[in-house]
């Protein structure tokens, strides 16, 4: 799929802050300083779209990005960071759960999105409980993976498939925003995914 145009839809708070282009979505989620937003820019080739921040807990809000004028991104909030305000982080669980609920039908695939580097936390294996839950195709993404070596890879993909489990399409792929690990991987699965999608409607 070539890219023709990426653009910034809204920031949503409350459901019905939400968008209604048509099209299907394409959901990513993980925790707080994971790299979600710089995993997005490199997939899409276009720098600074979704915000970056050095300090973790920025997004805090469910952000819309609309692809080709066709299907969208949907980046939300980083969740389990310590330092964010109670309030802020006691709203992030009903705030991804209801969007998944909401949007079930229209979300492709998602995007389980933990750092190659750690093992996964009992959030992200929340998380990962959450998408099943709500029978959403997903893919587990552990970025950060340029910081390994190759055994180091290879041991993070094992602690992926032993603590998360592969997903209902894949085993887990490793990632980098830097160098562009794993893009061609990701492409392909997408390519797939939205193309079955617009066939089917």
């Amino acid at each position: 799929m070539k890219i023709h145009s990426c653009r910034f839809v809204c920031s949503a708070y409350r459901a019905e802050d939400d968008p209604g282009e048509p099209g299907s979505d394409v959901a990513f989620l993980g925790r707080s300083n994971v790299g979600k937003s710089s995993l997005i820019n490199r997939l899409l080739g276009t720098k600074g779209l979704a915000r970056t921040s050095s300090q973790p807990g920025r997004t805090q809000s469910v952000n819309f990005y609309r692809i080709n004028e066709s299907w969208n991104v949907i980046d939300l909030p980083g969740y389990g960071y310590a330092k964010v305000p109670l309030a802020v982080r006691e709203s992030w669980k009903p705030m991804v759960e209801g969007l998944l609920r909401r949007r079930r039908e229209r979300i492709a695939l998602g995007m389980l999105v933990v750092d190659a580097r750690h093992v996964p936390s009992r959030l992200d294996l929340t998380m990962r409980d959450w998408l099943v839950e709500g029978e959403v195709e997903y893919l587990v993404l552990g970025t950060k993976a340029d910081k390994l070596s190759g055994n180091g890879r290879a041991r993070a993909v094992r602690t992926l498939r032993e603590t998360v489990g592969a997903s209902t399409r894949s085993e887990p792929i490793l990632v980098s925003a830097k160098t562009g690990l794993g893009m061609q991987t990701l492409w392909s699965h997408l390519d797939d995914t939205l193309g079955g999608a617009r066939a089917r409607r």
